[in-house]
């Protein structure tokens, strides 16, 4: 079906943020005080949801808001480390140009986004930044009823299980990417509304019968 609003996560969905994390997550749980992650657990810990992540590296609730900010100051110095994605910034100019509003929902902060998303940062109508762990749904929320969306014609894109997880308590549909942090066989065991294997699938599936679509492809 055609969508009204498309609400894009960031991180491992538009942003390739995942080597970053890799060499990032140890230093956090050193400073943090919670259990550093081998090599041999990454693929593991990719089939698994956030909060089964969170107990298997015993990281209690309370220290998440710290975590957060830490991490969000991280990424402000390494900004120019994580790139976009190969055929992001096509992709969102076909929905924009084919009338689809583009928002963000993001647990980074929005000067983080922006920095990131570069000039695709003026194509997003909305952005509700810097949400908790678990705060992704009243983020999708707020950005419907400020978008002016029925909740039918809207889609949320992402690539992690709280993304699913997130939009179905707000009543929207939800995507899964392949190629972000969470396993595809984890995303599809959920059975999103839609599973994209590649970036230039994304407008296709969102503007059925749309004509002229860009190629995302880089030459």
């Amino acid at each position: 079906m055609p969508y009204s609003l498309a609400i894009f996560d960031l991180d491992g969905t538009l942003a390739d943020s995942f080597p970053w994390f890799l060499r990032t997550i140890n230093d956090v749980a050193d400073r943090f005080d919670f259990r550093r992650v081998t090599r041999e657990e990454i693929e593991e810990l990719r089939h698994a949801s956030s909060r089964e992540i969170l107990a298997r590296l015993e990281v209690p609730l309370w220290k998440l808001p710290a975590i957060a900010r830490h991490a969000r100051r991280l990424k402000a110095e390494a900004a120019g480390e994580i790139p976009l994605f190969a055929g992001v910034e096509a992709m969102l100019q076909t929905l924009a140009e084919n009338g689809v509003q583009l928002a963000l929902v993001s647990s980074d902060s929005e000067a983080n986004a922006r920095e990131k998303l570069g000039e695709a940062a003026a194509l997003f109508s909305h952005y509700a930044c810097s949400a908790s762990l678990f705060g992704k749904s009243a983020k999708f929320r707020r950005v419907i009823r400020r978008a002016g969306a029925e909740p039918g014609k809207v889609i949320a894109i992402g690539d992690e299980v709280r993304d699913i997880e997130a939009a179905r308590a707000a009543g929207i549909a939800c995507g899964a990417v392949c190629w972000g942090y969470a396993a595809p066989a984890a995303l599809r065991a959920l059975g999103p509304d839609l599973v994209f294997e590649r970036i230039e699938d994304i407008a296709p599936a969102l503007l059925p019968g749309a004509v002229n679509l860009r190629d995302p492809t880089p030459a």
